[in-house]
């Protein structure tokens, strides 16, 4: 009898597995004690920005949820998190925001219907490192002249993914993909018809290829909008740091560190910016940009984590400084700001826990912005109880 229970047994377990097997779930987010509950009452949710930002970001997000990110499941310090679940919590939080007068009812309200976790950087350290991005503007032509001639290349065909590994064929064999110097100084894709557009800066081109989306202006004034298709393979590299290593300049310049390179001559550049062998290939966009999450970003509203640790879509708090310009475009203070942000995109030098890029927008302030930002800060994820 026993023996037959144990069978039968066997059998149910065997037939619901069978029934769920498609619908498992894709388990993402590595198991961390990054995430560390905290009262949500001792928290000012002060938001510097404009309401109207937050409600799109956060529609992106949930379009997200009901589309490529519907069956994902993450881990948040104890707990597993669906998909669902981070949904519900936007839905909440943007019912609560419609509903909400003042800056005291909106902590009472958080404080009653979400957990919130504040999550810790790396090597324990209780803070999170927040830089910045943006989306540059660059002049160029859909022809190559004198002027426009550093090309902004699609991907090219015999590019191949192997498992986790980008590369080519070569004598039959798996290889790296070319390196940013033999594409750029060697001209290994010229001729194949692979350009996109030429622009007049190779400097500016760099600041693309790290940003991975931007706008090119034509002669004629029309602008193209222009994303990121896909990498060589290689890895990233810090020119910055390779910069200040060479005493090409000092600690104090690094956030001013093209005006070096400008005037410079192509060669006198290149051994530069080949330091960093990842390059970019892109693709014409139709409308805004869009991140890891195949969404449209938000200015301001947007922050870029690794994957493997935060929530991606997932509703976030911030707390840090920012910088404040002067009419030359120097920072002439940082002041402290706090703001809700949505968890939509991700960055080859974003990478463990505590590590964040916000997404400054697009123009003149937005290049200063990201590109004086690095701030040490507080990083907070919301989840509906």
């Amino acid at each position: 009898m026993k023996h037959s229970f144990k069978v039968y047994l066997l059998l149910i377990i065997a037939l619901s597995l069978n029934g769920c097997l498609r619908g498992v779930p894709q388990y993402h987010v590595k198991p961390s004690e990054a995430f560390i509950p905290i009262t949500a009452a001792d928290i000012s949710f002060a938001d510097d920005l404009d309401t109207d930002s937050l409600e799109l970001a956060i529609e992106r997000s949930i379009n997200y949820y009901d589309n490529a990110g519907r069956d994902k499941v993450y881990h948040v310090a104890d707990r597993l998190v669906t998909s669902r679940q981070l949904k519900e919590t936007l839905a909440e939080f943007r019912t609560i925001l419609r509903q909400t007068v003042n800056k005291a009812e909106l902590n009472k309200k958080i404080a009653a219907e979400f957990n919130v976790y504040r999550v810790a950087g790396t090597g324990g350290n209780s803070n999170a490192l927040f830089t910045g991005y943006y989306e540059p503007l660059l002049e160029g032509s859909l022809e190559r002249t004198e002027k426009y001639k550093y090309p902004l290349y699609r991907v090219p065909p015999d590019i191949i993914k192997k498992a986790n590994q980008i590369g080519r064929i070569k004598d039959g064999k798996f290889v790296p993909y070319y390196s940013r110097r033999e594409i750029d100084v060697e001209g290994v894709l010229q001729g194949k018809n692979l350009e996109l557009v030429w622009v007049s800066d190779p400097v500016e081109l760099f600041s693309l290829h790290i940003q991975g989306s931007g706008k090119i202006k034509l002669e004629n004034g029309n602008i193209l909008t222009v994303g990121f298709a896909q990498t060589n393979g290689r890895p990233f590299r810090s020119v910055t740091k390779f910069m200040l290593e060479n005493g090409k300049i000092k600690d104090s310049e690094a956030s001013y560190r093209h005006e070096f390179l400008r005037g410079k001559s192509d060669q006198e550049i290149y051994d530069v910016l080949s330091h960093n062998e990842r390059y970019t290939f892109f693709r014409f966009l139709d409308n805004e940009p869009v991140g890891s999450l195949g969404e449209p970003v938000t200015p301001g509203r947007t922050i870029a984590t690794d994957p493997d640790y935060f929530p991606e879509g997932a509703l976030a708090f911030i707390r840090l400084r920012k910088p404040v310009f002067d009419e030359n475009g120097k920072i002439k203070e940082r002041v402290d700001f706090s703001r809700f942000v949505l968890n939509q995109d991700k960055g080859s030098a974003i990478m463990g826990p505590g590590r964040v890029d916000l997404f400054c927008g697009f123009g003149i302030e937005a290049e200063n912005t990201a590109g004086t930002l690095k701030e040490n800060g507080e990083l907070y994820l919301l989840l509906k109880k």
